[in-house]
């Protein structure tokens, strides 16, 4: 019978509050610049006209203060990669846990739930995922912390998912090496 020798897995939550502390109102004044920028734009589009991007470099800046503070906690870990999920497959995700939140939070009211899910996806699908991820491989890389992009499942806490993703980046990393 064979041993089977698992290296050590760090698994750490933080709310973005936690993660970007000091600077969390700069993350409410971009998510309030990106709701009246879409509200602009569907303004625009009704009347007939072009859409106008203007939003400013602020959403830019809290994702780099993200990246920092995710980067900063993988080296306090020693850890020598992040795990990410693939965003090929980030809309299903966000849909089976708008669903499950509604079904928590209004339990037993269907139209309810959907009034709830509307307001909840719209907050949700304004984040830029991408660029939060392009800015955690950017500073990941400068640290020398390698980036591994796994498939996210779709139910489950946060915490779960976290746990998940970890796991199956380390059964993607045996496999290959076999």
């Amino acid at each position: 019978m064979t041993d089977r020798i698992y290296p050590r897995i760090a698994i750490t939550y933080r709310s973005t509050k936690q993660l970007i502390g000091e600077h969390y109102p700069l993350l409410q004044r971009a998510r309030s610049e990106r709701v009246r920028i879409s509200h602009q734009g569907h303004r625009q589009r009704r009347k007939g006209g072009k859409r106008l991007s203007t939003e400013s470099d602020l959403g830019k800046h809290v994702d780099r203060l993200l990246a920092k503070a995710i980067v900063e906690i993988a080296q306090t870990h020693q850890a020598g990669s992040i795990v990410l999920p693939d965003l090929a497959h980030i809309r299903e995700c966000v849909e089976a846990e708008v669903k499950q939140r509604a079904v928590a939070k209004v339990p037993d009211f269907v139209d309810g739930q959907k009034q709830y899910a509307k307001a909840y996806r719209t907050q949700v699908h304004q984040w830029s995922y991408g660029r939060l991820q392009d800015a955690i491989a950017s500073k990941a890389g400068q640290c020398g912390i390698t980036i591994e992009i796994v498939r996210q499942g779709h139910s489950g806490s946060p915490q779960e998912k976290a746990k998940d993703l970890s796991f199956h980046a380390y059964e993607k990393r045996l496999a290959l090496s076999t």
